[in-house]
């Protein structure tokens, strides 16, 4: 219909410019125009105030318009328009035909008969093919994994395991580097399962469009598939720490859809080696849209975890892979060592310190002031630890993950310490937890020393902040999902248990949140409301603030077996002290490779007062799922001091674990483990419906266009339209359009019209 009207195929205009044939210059078309429809609205005016008085001021304006319009049409004919494009010479060029060959174009879509590839092969033979040769010299190439001619479509097999859009077009691309390719046909369903995707359904890669540009290459894409998935419950990704201490309570955040089972009740389970951790009942929501659901679950022992996050299948739905993600997360089984400081004999610290005591993996070192110049130490490794009171030193402090202070005023502190206090959050990356108390915050001159800003909350200006009242704890929203907060697993429950916790007989004044800041817990005294435990984050850290020194008394008040105190404070100590790194820290961009092995891996590498080492030795262990091994040394990041990187490949499927260890000069400065998994045959049972949006993006982006399997009668021709190859550049006239006699007819029509039914013929 389009070529019927403009005479030429759209896709000449897109890829073509608009030019004008006359010797005149345009100046002189512009000025003829606007004298032009000047001279018209004059003649009009006139006419409107002598021979045709009663015609209404907008009805002279319409016919203004029209006349206007007219005369612009008649003069920019005078001046012969023609578009200016790039067209292939015919039988000079290669047109190269990518047919996907992955796992996913052997599916069968809904009241479809014929599998995707055997649709594509279809088309092939149904003209497609024929049509181009008449132009063109051919290539088929099957694309996938990788990528390699193909003599007939008849060899095509839709066998590869995953795609690999991006990497696919680069390696053509350098294949054909020497040959005269006007234009690529791909004929895909869109699944991309690159490495810079989570579960698949990515997009084609900046360096790979790059390319393409590069060589004025346009990529006409051809999609196969149903745009939408029928009867389909798919997982879309799983957000969950890739470390975490023993023991420790995790946190998941699942994201799924589904299309088919609206309103229909599944059943959400996590799984380690298929024993089931926790799960419960959901509500499949409606067709296409993205729920969000969490389940919190045990880490349990040290050691390389994979967990399995799982919804069940659904009757008569035919791919149940996609119901399931796995996530490897290394379980440490390290000691914490957290330094309570302490400023008077109190409860608090007493109770705090028996918590921490049934948490295998903390350890308490505190030093209680009993009097002036006086402290008491316990949990100290050898007698010289805390001597001197608190160290001055950083290889002293950062030696701790986690730091409480209590009851104490700031100016026990020097200046100096106050500043390696900040420098152990900001640098190191621990975390510090300030406590209520009659020396504590403002009352202790907190809000006005050197580290004010690792308080979460703007402090009061005054003091007789700490009060000796009753005060009950309130679970806010934002509280009601942490994992530092949460007493059991079913939300309602753990509300319950949050409301039946007694009173604290002291409280104080933490005064209001900082921007950034979270408040977990609320307190409600007889008067109002006051934020009780607010966290933050802090440079490469954590701060937190628990304004009472009295939840002693859950402990006391509660009945006996009841361990919401304990479990409580295991939970915030953990928060303080569990995520703070060592002086190596290795990562990988995702720890589930999928169908594929190619990873990245990173580490940044500090001394032992956490100054960046760029002069490290930095190595890599990689143990492999058969038990072998080998060494990769990681490259210095240019511009990023500390930084180390590498690229590496896992050639087979299982578990791999990478010790990553630091040296300078011969001495170690630390090691850091991280864990991955490489899964095959599952990629493409994801985004199994057709990924029409990176289609068109990629067609878009080169110059190209987005083809239906029905509109392909025309593709032969329109192609040839390309500035890649062996192209001459055209000069056709568009004067003799059909579009303008039809503008031109319609514009005097309607003006006629218009004037016999007012009256001014």
């Amino acid at each position: 219909m389009f070529e019927f009207f403009f005479k030429y195929p759209y896709t000449a205009f897109a890829r073509g410019r608009l030019i004008l044939l006359s010797s005149w210059p345009g100046w002189i078309l512009v000025l003829a125009i606007v004298l032009g429809a000047l001279g018209l609205a004059g003649l009009i005016w006139f006419r409107w105030n002598t021979v045709a008085p009663k015609l209404k001021s907008w009805r002279s304006a319409v016919i203004w318009v029209l006349q206007a319009a007219m005369l612009t049409l008649l003069l920019l004919l005078l001046w012969e328009p023609a578009l200016n494009v790039a067209e292939l010479r015919s039988q000079q060029n290669i047109i190269a035909i990518l047919v996907d060959d992955s796992h996913s174009m052997a599916q069968n879509d809904a009241g479809n008969q014929q599998r995707r590839e055997q649709a594509a092969v279809t088309a092939l033979k149904n003209g497609v093919l024929d049509g181009l040769k008449q132009r063109f010299q051919t290539r088929l190439y099957h694309i996938g994994a990788s990528v390699g001619e193909v003599d007939s479509p008849d060899k095509l097999q839709s066998a590869g395991r995953s795609t690999h859009l991006s990497d696919g077009l680069r390696q053509f691309l350098t294949q054909t580097q020497d040959l005269p390719i006007g234009a690529v046909v791909l004929m895909s369903d869109g699944a991309e399962n690159s490495s810079g995707s989570d579960e698949g359904g990515g997009g084609v890669d900046i360096a790979a469009l790059d390319a393409l540009r590069n060589r004025h290459l346009p990529v006409h894409t051809i999609g196969f598939g149903s745009e939408t998935a029928d009867h389909d419950v798919e997982m879309e990704g799983v957000s969950v720490a890739a470390r975490a201490l023993a023991s420790s309570r995790m946190v998941a955040t699942v994201r799924f859809h589904q299309r088919g089972f609206s309103g229909q009740k599944a059943m959400l389970t996590v799984r380690e080696s298929g024993k089931a951790l926790a799960g419960h009942e959901i509500v499949l929501p409606a067709n296409g849209e993205t729920r969000t659901d969490t389940l919190y679950f045990d880490a349990g022992d040290a050691g390389a975890k994979s967990f399995e996050f799982s919804l069940s299948p659904m009757p008569g739905e035919p791919n149940v892979i996609n119901n399931s993600l796995s996530r490897m997360v290394n379980v440490s089984g390290d000691k914490r060592r957290i330094l309570f400081v302490e400023g008077e004999p109190r409860w608090e610290f007493k109770f705090i310190r028996r918590a921490s005591e049934d948490d295998p993996q903390l350890q308490m070192v505190s030093m209680l002031r009993t009097t002036e110049n006086k402290i008491y130490r316990q949990g100290i490794s050898d007698p010289s630890e805390l001597a001197e009171g608190f160290p001055t030193r950083p290889e002293d402090l950062f030696g701790y993950s986690g730091i409480i202070i209590g009851s104490v005023e700031s100016g026990y502190f020097t200046p100096s310490q106050q500043e390696l206090l900040r420098e152990f959050v900001d640098r190191r990356g621990g975390g510090v937890l300030f406590l209520g108390g009659r020396f504590s915050l403002a009352d202790g001159g907190w809000n006005s020393s050197g580290a004010s800003d690792l308080i979460p909350t703007f402090l009061p200006k005054t003091k007789e902040t700490f009060h000796r009242d009753p005060a009950y704890p309130l679970l806010t929203q934002v509280g009601a999902e942490s994992p530092v907060t949460r007493l059991a697993d079913d939300a309602a429950v753990n509300v319950a248990r949050w409301k039946k916790l007694p009173y604290t007989a002291d409280y104080q004044d933490a005064g209001s949140p900082k921007p950034g800041a979270t408040v977990l817990l609320e307190m409600s005294d007889t008067h109002r409301k006051m934020p009780m435990l607010i966290t933050q984050p802090y440079g490469r850290g954590r701060t937190a603030l628990m304004a009472t020194a009295g939840t002693w008394r859950w402990q006391m008040s509660m009945p006996v077996g009841d361990g919401s105190h304990d479990q409580f404070w295991r939970q915030l100590l953990r928060y303080v002290a569990a995520e703070s790194p060592g002086p190596v820290t290795a990562s990988v961009p995702v720890q589930t490779l999928l169908d594929e092995g190619h990873v990245v891996l990173s580490a940044t590498v500090r001394d032992k007062q956490y100054q960046p080492a760029p002069d490290a030795d930095v190595m890599a262990r990689i143990v492999g799922p058969d038990g072998t091994s080998s060494m990769v040394q990681l490259a210095a990041v240019p511009g990023e001091a500390g930084s180390f990187r590498t690229e590496w490949t896992a050639d087979k499927p299982g578990s791999y674990a990478m010790e990553v260890t630091g040296s300078r000069a011969g001495e170690v400065l630390g090691s850091d483990i991280v864990t991955l998994e490489r899964k095959d045959g599952v990629a493409e049972n994801f985004h199994t419906e057709q990924n029409r949006e990176l289609l068109e993006r990629l067609a878009n982006s080169t110059g190209g266009r987005y083809w239906r399997p029905s509109e392909l009668n025309t593709l032969p021709r329109d192609i040839s339209y390309s500035e890649a190859g062996i192209s001459v550049r055209d000069t056709k006239p568009l004067w003799d359009m059909p579009i303008n006699y039809l503008l031109l007819l319609g514009l005097v029509s309607a003006q006629w019209l218009l004037r016999r039914k007012w009256g001014v013929v």
